[in-house]
Protein backbone atom coordinates (compact mmCIF):
# COMPACT_ATOMS: atom_id res chain seq x y z
CA UNK A 1 0.00 0.00 0.00
CA UNK A 2 2.63 2.13 0.95
CA UNK A 3 4.21 2.19 -3.00
CA UNK A 4 0.59 3.16 -4.07
CA UNK A 5 0.18 6.13 -1.65
CA UNK A 6 3.45 7.53 -3.12
CA UNK A 7 1.94 6.94 -6.47
CA UNK A 8 -0.87 8.94 -5.86
CA UNK A 9 0.83 11.36 -4.37
CA UNK A 10 3.32 11.82 -6.63
CA UNK A 11 0.49 11.67 -9.38
CA UNK A 12 -0.66 15.70 -10.75
CA UNK A 13 -2.09 17.27 -13.91
CA UNK A 14 0.49 18.34 -15.87
CA UNK A 15 0.14 21.29 -18.02
CA UNK A 16 3.86 21.70 -19.79
CA UNK A 17 5.69 18.25 -21.77
CA UNK A 18 9.04 18.40 -23.98
CA UNK A 19 7.56 18.27 -27.35
CA UNK A 20 10.65 16.98 -28.67
CA UNK A 21 10.30 13.49 -26.57
CA UNK A 22 8.06 10.51 -28.06
CA UNK A 23 6.79 8.39 -25.66
CA UNK A 24 7.53 5.00 -26.17
CA UNK A 25 5.31 2.59 -27.99
CA UNK A 26 6.14 -0.10 -24.96
CA UNK A 27 5.03 2.54 -22.10
CA UNK A 28 1.74 3.22 -24.31
CA UNK A 29 0.91 0.28 -24.25
CA UNK A 30 1.07 -0.86 -20.45
CA UNK A 31 -0.76 2.39 -20.00
CA UNK A 32 -3.79 1.42 -22.21
CA UNK A 33 -3.47 -1.99 -20.81
CA UNK A 34 -4.31 -0.56 -17.35
CA UNK A 35 -6.88 0.91 -18.55
CA UNK A 36 -8.48 -1.96 -20.29
CA UNK A 37 -8.46 -3.86 -16.88
CA UNK A 38 -9.79 -1.05 -15.23
CA UNK A 39 -13.73 -2.60 -13.41
CA UNK A 40 -16.62 -1.37 -14.73
CA UNK A 41 -20.36 -2.35 -13.59
CA UNK A 42 -21.29 -5.28 -14.64
CA UNK A 43 -18.03 -5.79 -16.64
CA UNK A 44 -19.73 -3.51 -19.29
CA UNK A 45 -16.51 -1.59 -20.45
CA UNK A 46 -18.32 0.77 -21.71
CA UNK A 47 -14.76 3.11 -23.33
CA UNK A 48 -13.39 3.11 -26.73
CA UNK A 49 -9.67 4.79 -26.40
CA UNK A 50 -8.54 6.81 -29.53
CA UNK A 51 -4.88 7.28 -29.30
CA UNK A 52 -3.57 10.26 -31.69
CA UNK A 53 -0.04 10.26 -31.67
CA UNK A 54 0.63 11.36 -35.36
CA UNK A 55 2.04 14.94 -34.97
CA UNK A 56 0.06 16.96 -37.11
CA UNK A 57 -3.34 15.34 -36.31
CA UNK A 58 -2.15 15.66 -32.83
CA UNK A 59 -1.83 19.19 -33.62
CA UNK A 60 -5.19 19.22 -34.59
CA UNK A 61 -6.75 18.14 -31.99
CA UNK A 62 -5.17 19.91 -29.84
CA UNK A 63 -6.03 22.98 -31.29
CA UNK A 64 -9.85 21.54 -30.38
CA UNK A 65 -9.20 21.48 -26.81
CA UNK A 66 -7.73 25.14 -26.51
CA UNK A 67 -9.66 28.24 -26.23
CA UNK A 68 -8.36 31.75 -26.58
CA UNK A 69 -11.18 33.89 -25.47
CA UNK A 70 -10.88 31.58 -21.74
CA UNK A 71 -7.34 31.49 -22.33
CA UNK A 72 -7.08 27.41 -21.51
CA UNK A 73 -5.43 24.61 -22.89
CA UNK A 74 -2.74 25.58 -24.74
CA UNK A 75 -0.41 23.18 -23.05
CA UNK A 76 -1.95 20.57 -25.11
CA UNK A 77 -0.05 20.91 -28.05
CA UNK A 78 3.20 20.04 -26.53
CA UNK A 79 1.83 17.12 -25.60
CA UNK A 80 3.07 14.20 -27.86
CA UNK A 81 0.03 12.08 -27.25
CA UNK A 82 -3.51 12.34 -26.67
CA UNK A 83 -5.89 9.42 -25.72
CA UNK A 84 -9.43 10.16 -26.42
CA UNK A 85 -12.18 8.75 -25.07
CA UNK A 86 -15.30 7.81 -26.53
CA UNK A 87 -18.16 6.38 -24.27
CA UNK A 88 -19.73 3.44 -25.79
CA UNK A 89 -23.07 1.86 -25.38
CA UNK A 90 -23.17 -0.48 -22.20
CA UNK A 91 -24.64 -3.64 -22.12
CA UNK A 92 -27.93 -4.77 -20.82
CA UNK A 93 -27.31 -5.45 -17.78
CA UNK A 94 -25.38 -2.23 -16.78
CA UNK A 95 -27.92 0.14 -19.31
CA UNK A 96 -30.78 -1.08 -16.91
CA UNK A 97 -29.17 -0.85 -13.60
CA UNK A 98 -28.32 2.73 -14.87
CA UNK A 99 -31.88 3.45 -15.86
CA UNK A 100 -33.53 2.38 -12.39
CA UNK A 101 -30.54 3.46 -9.84
CA UNK A 102 -31.28 6.63 -12.10
CA UNK A 103 -26.91 6.59 -12.10
CA UNK A 104 -25.06 6.71 -14.88
CA UNK A 105 -22.58 3.49 -14.87
CA UNK A 106 -20.86 4.59 -17.80
CA UNK A 107 -19.74 7.71 -17.18
CA UNK A 108 -18.69 6.81 -13.17
CA UNK A 109 -16.62 3.55 -15.41
CA UNK A 110 -14.89 6.18 -17.36
CA UNK A 111 -13.88 7.52 -14.88
CA UNK A 112 -12.39 4.72 -13.31
CA UNK A 113 -10.27 3.97 -15.90
CA UNK A 114 -9.11 7.57 -16.47
CA UNK A 115 -7.34 7.24 -13.40
CA UNK A 116 -5.95 3.79 -13.88
CA UNK A 117 -4.85 5.56 -17.08
CA UNK A 118 -3.31 8.25 -16.01
CA UNK A 119 -1.70 6.73 -12.95
CA UNK A 120 -0.04 3.71 -14.86
CA UNK A 121 1.19 6.84 -16.70
CA UNK A 122 2.77 8.18 -13.62
CA UNK A 123 4.24 4.78 -12.52
CA UNK A 124 5.92 4.92 -16.16
CA UNK A 125 7.67 8.27 -15.62
CA UNK A 126 5.27 10.44 -17.61
CA UNK A 127 2.82 13.41 -16.96
CA UNK A 128 -0.62 13.36 -17.94
CA UNK A 129 -3.57 15.61 -17.79
CA UNK A 130 -7.22 14.86 -18.16
CA UNK A 131 -8.90 17.35 -20.64
CA UNK A 132 -12.53 17.55 -20.47
CA UNK A 133 -12.38 20.87 -22.34
CA UNK A 134 -12.60 20.87 -26.04
CA UNK A 135 -14.89 21.21 -29.07
CA UNK A 136 -16.27 17.87 -29.51
CA UNK A 137 -18.03 18.66 -32.90
CA UNK A 138 -14.14 19.07 -34.18
CA UNK A 139 -12.70 16.53 -32.92
CA UNK A 140 -15.94 14.17 -33.58
CA UNK A 141 -15.10 15.01 -37.60
CA UNK A 142 -10.74 14.81 -37.09
CA UNK A 143 -11.09 11.32 -35.69
CA UNK A 144 -13.92 10.07 -37.98
CA UNK A 145 -16.28 9.45 -34.63
CA UNK A 146 -19.21 8.59 -35.48
CA UNK A 147 -22.01 11.14 -34.75
CA UNK A 148 -24.10 9.17 -32.09
CA UNK A 149 -20.72 8.51 -29.46
CA UNK A 150 -19.76 10.83 -27.00
CA UNK A 151 -16.10 11.84 -26.74
CA UNK A 152 -15.70 12.24 -22.67
CA UNK A 153 -12.39 12.98 -22.22
CA UNK A 154 -8.85 13.98 -23.89
CA UNK A 155 -5.80 12.57 -21.87
CA UNK A 156 -2.88 14.24 -23.13
CA UNK A 157 0.08 12.22 -22.11
CA UNK A 158 3.86 13.34 -22.61
CA UNK A 159 7.52 13.92 -20.64
CA UNK A 160 6.34 16.63 -18.10
CA UNK A 161 8.38 19.65 -17.68
CA UNK A 162 6.63 20.97 -14.96
CA UNK A 163 7.95 20.50 -12.08
CA UNK A 164 5.92 18.75 -8.86
CA UNK A 165 3.43 21.14 -7.06
CA UNK A 166 2.57 20.62 -2.98
CA UNK A 167 -0.94 18.56 -3.03
CA UNK A 168 -3.19 21.11 -1.49
CA UNK A 169 -6.30 19.27 0.15
CA UNK A 170 -9.49 19.53 2.00
CA UNK A 171 -8.53 18.36 5.67
CA UNK A 172 -9.44 14.52 6.19
CA UNK A 173 -12.01 15.63 9.20
CA UNK A 174 -13.73 17.83 6.64
CA UNK A 175 -14.35 14.83 3.76
CA UNK A 176 -14.31 11.30 6.05
CA UNK A 177 -16.84 10.28 8.17
CA UNK A 178 -17.49 7.05 9.95
CA UNK A 179 -20.85 5.49 10.18
CA UNK A 180 -23.16 8.24 9.62
CA UNK A 181 -23.00 11.53 7.75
Amino acid sequence: MKDFLSLASRRQSDRAFDPQRPVEKEKLQRILEAACIAPSACNSQPWHFIVVDDPELKNRVADATSNRVLGINHFTKQAPVHILVVEEKPNLTAGIGSWIKDKNFSHLDIGITAAHLVLAAEDEGLGSCIVGWFDETKVRKLLDIPSGKRILLDIVIGYSTQPDRPKKRKDPKEVISYNRY
